[in-house]
């Protein structure tokens, strides 16, 4: 898709130098009165398309699937040119045969006339499935994110700006102060340097939606977080999947750097504008590079705990104001009318002891937000018997530690799913999928939406954001959580980390394992520990691991999460004999699919019931046969399927024939579903969602008999249902949203007598609906837009149980400014 998306840059760019020739040469035609006729003709068309060319030429920059458009009116622009030049020299009967060809070339130009027309109405309803694929994945996803690049590091919207939050005080002056130090002659870097938790990000990202800084840089704003393990190459990547080109493999440091070179000579040619955010000491590499490729119209702002003083005078950003602190609390802890009968001195005294931090008063304020005074009055009681001044980043940890301790006295469950959030790397999104999985296995909690009730409640302490990446319409929940995921501050992960790392290593619950390269820690060397009695063991490895293990004892571990960043990896051989496991979760970081190369130690552990794959080449796994008799739930995330369920070892049936949910999200190369699947006979549920490229479902799917929940979301190029769907007599939910390639469904859908759940928003091709929907008697709820509801009207008076949830779509464009999958 990179290939085709710098195509259509350059054929725009071509197309628009040959219209205006084009234009030029019959402004210069003169004494031709024989073809009058005919050039009055194409004058009259070239007006009608010279406003449709501005607009193909720009969005060219923009989105794929105009490359056949463009080069064609190119092409035939080119040719008008010549033929121009030649009917001013002829003369003779040549000028006859002359004239019938600028005949034909009016004609073709009339015909693209009305392509580009009708053009035009595709793109926006093309569109209109692409934003809700993408869209604020489409944040960094924030906004860092959107429909992905399966390829890419992190969901997250490449290089996006991420929003500031809904409400901000006292960076006003900072921001003004930023801007003057941006705009400064000769300036090229500036270093935003604070402690954790003072609102670098929030001031980065705030400058970044700034009108006058919008109105100078246009979209030629990169947001890139570089975080504690600085990685140039996944940096350079980053910024290319921001222009759509495409994606650049490194072999080596020298080869990155030359093509960030090229990267910023190229971009650098208009005014821009690159955010570094989150750079770590010992990542002064990272700006070197930077600064020594700097170009003249290229501006780098850098947020950091340190200084960095050799790359430029660094930009102090201050705690907040007594003022503007008091201002953030009361809107953290929503005093609003409590505020008459709270005595000010209380608010005061608790906004005294976090010392202006924001992160401090926003997470302090929430945990207060609807409590008695007295938790109020017990709160700077406790303080007020310790130090109030927050000398370090120690002492802001101690300030948000006294927020989990309520937690720890009311909502004890809740504390402990906020420590897992600890278990994941830096500044990666945590899929809500996989935090479901674990705490099914850990705490019983078996219905989804308590898991996600959970990360609101996080959510609403300020102790975690839930990010939500599909449409912005989610109240009205459905149970798909995938577009689901949680970020977190560094100090309050920080703070999760040392709360799993407060007992002896050989007593905690929760094991975190960080390896650089191959260096294991020594307690691990020197195998100090037999065994460790952890339940869950998170283990993350970097691009320079070679999969070489030593021997672990986890008896007791009942979730094992691996993240990992080769191309090629292994499982940890101790993976046969944790005999307690119950939830596997392996999450490549690399830029391509991982092959595992011995998938089949799963086949040991007795008691798995969940795995979850990201990343992973699915034809690595399917070379040894398998056989989990206890699995019971698996995902595949950004997956490559390829073959790997059609010519390996592995048969579906036979590897998996008790699992009840299979879930397959953002599988870009998945065609067709196996025909194999339809032999999962226990199946309950089964959702295959942003599978762009599915075309069909096997014919037999209607041997699923146990299936309950079919939901195949954003499957734009899936043309219709096979017949057989009329046999899933269980099934009470269908969801078939944003098919945009829908055509008709099932003659005999009336015969899925146990339906009362429909999804079928976004099925723009659908003209009518079979007779037979009259027989869907347990139908309760069908949720469609307007145009679909159209189609529900003739069979209302019958459907009397029914209910049409009529859903306006929120149609936002500002990702097309992002180009981020």
């Amino acid at each position: 898709m990179c290939c085709v998306m710098a195509g259509v840059i350059i054929g725009g760019a071509r197309l628009s130098v040959t219209f205006w020739t084009l234009c030029d040469s019959l402004k210069q035609v003169k004494d031709m009165m024989v073809f009058k006729s005919q050039l009055g003709d194409i004058k009259s068309i070239m007006h009608s398309l010279e406003p449709l060319i501005k607009e193909m030429t720009e969005c060219g920059k923009e989105l794929d699937g105009q490359g056949e458009e463009l080069e064609n009116l190119r092409v035939d622009t080119e040719e008008g040119v010549e033929l121009i030049r030649k009917c001013s020299k002829a003369s003779g009967f040549k000028k006859f045969k002359y004239g019938s060809r600028l005949v034909e070339l009016g004609r073709s130009l009339q015909r693209l006339l009305g392509i580009l027309k009708v053009q035009g109405i595709r793109d926006v309803k093309m569109a209109l499935v692409s934003v809700r694929n993408i869209e604020n994945v489409v944040q960094r996803i924030e906004g860092n994110c959107v429909i992905q690049n399966i390829q890419s590091q992190k969901i997250e919207g490449w290089c996006a700006v991420p929003e500031p939050p809904t409400v901000t005080v006292g960076l006003d002056v900072p921001l003004r102060e930023l801007k003057m130090k941006l705009f400064t002659y000769g300036v090229s870097m500036v270093i935003v340097t604070a402690p954790g938790g003072c609102g670098k990000t929030t001031l980065a990202t705030k400058l970044c939606q700034d009108a006058e800084i919008k109105d100078k840089f246009k979209s030629n704003i990169f947001f890139v977080t570089v975080s504690k393990k600085a990685n140039l190459f996944l940096i350079v990547q980053e910024l290319y999947h921001r222009t759509g080109a495409k994606v650049p493999d490194f072999q080596s440091e020298v080869t990155a750097v030359s093509w960030l070179q090229q990267f910023l000579k190229q971009t650098g040619q208009n005014p821009m504008l690159l955010v570094l955010d989150d750079v770590w000491a010992g990542s002064e590499f990272i700006l070197e590079k930077f600064d020594k490729l700097k170009m003249t119209n290229c501006k780098i702002l850098v947020t950091s705990r340190s200084s960095f003083p050799r790359f430029g005078s660094p930009y102090y950003l201050e705690c907040l104001s007594e003022a503007d602190a008091v201002a953030l609390f009361h809107h953290a802890a929503s005093l609003g009318d409590r505020s008459s009968y709270i005595t000010e001195d209380l608010p005061r005294k608790i906004v005294e002891r976090c010392m202006g931090f924001p992160l401090a008063i926003t997470v302090v304020g929430r945990s207060l937000c609807g409590q008695p005074i007295e938790i109020w009055q017990k709160r700077v009681l406790e303080w007020s018997r310790g130090s109030s001044v927050l000398e370090s980043e120690h002492d802001l940890l101690d300030c948000l530690q006294s927020s989990l301790d309520v937690l720890d006295e009311e909502k004890p469950l809740i504390r402990e799913c906020f420590i897992d959030l600890g278990l994941f790397p830096e500044d990666q999104r945590i899929p809500a999928t996989v935090l479901i999985d674990m705490w099914a296995e850990l705490y019983g909690i078996h219905e989804d939406i308590s898991s996600i009730s959970h990360l609101y409640e996080l959510a609403s302490q300020s102790l975690a954001n839930l990010v939500v990446t599909s449409r912005k319409d989610n109240k009205y929940s459905d149970g798909y959580y995938t577009e689901h995921f949680v970020t977190q501050h560094d100090m309050l992960r920080e703070l999760a980390i040392r709360q799993m790392s407060q007992e002896p290593l050989q007593q905690r619950m929760r094991v975190k394992i960080d390896i650089c390269g191959d260096n294991l820690p020594m307690w691990w060397k020197e195998q100090k520990y037999q065994s460790l009695i952890a339940r869950v063991v998170s283990i993350s490895t970097d691009e320079e691991f070679s999969s070489t293990w030593q021997n672990l004892q986890l008896p007791e571990a009942e979730v094992l999460i691996l993240n990992f960043q080769t191309k090629y990896y292994a499982l940890p051989v101790f993976v046969e004999k944790m005999n307690k496991l119950k939830t596997l979760v392996l999450t490549s970081y690399s830029t391509s699919p991982t092959e595992l190369n011995n998938f089949q130690l799963v086949d040991s552990i007795p008691s798995l019931k969940r795995i979850r794959l990201e990343r992973i080449s699915i034809p690595s796994i399917s070379r040894y046969p398998i056989q989990l008799k206890s699995l019971k739930k698996i995902s595949l995330f950004m997956c490559c399927i390829g073959q790997g369920f059609g010519n390996g070892s592995i048969q579906i049936s036979e590897a998996f024939p008790n699992v009840v949910e299979m879930n397959i999200d953002y599988c870009n190369d998945l065609v067709e579903l196996p025909a194999q699947l339809c032999d999962l006979i226990q199946l309950k549920k089964l959702s295959v969602t942003n599978s762009h490229k599915l075309s069909a479902l096997p014919d037999d799917i209607g041997n699923l008999v146990n299936l309950e929940l079919l939901r195949l979301r954003s499957c734009t190029d899936l043309s219709e249902l096979p017949g057989s769907i009329r046999n899933l007599k269980k099934l009470n939910f269908l969801d078939i949203s944003d098919c945009f390639s829908m055509k008709e469904l099932p003659e005999d859908i009336g015969e899925l007598c146990s339906l009362e759940r429909l999804n079928m928003r976004q099925c723009s091709r659908l003209n009518e609906l079979p007779s037979s929907v009259l027989d869907l008697e347990h139908l309760k709820e069908v949720t469609c837009d307007e145009e679909t509801e159209i189609l529900w009207e003739p069979f209302l008076p019958y459907l009397t149980n029914m209910h049409i949830k009529v859903v306006k779509e929120d149609i936002n464009l500002n990702w097309l400014h992002k180009s981020h999958f």
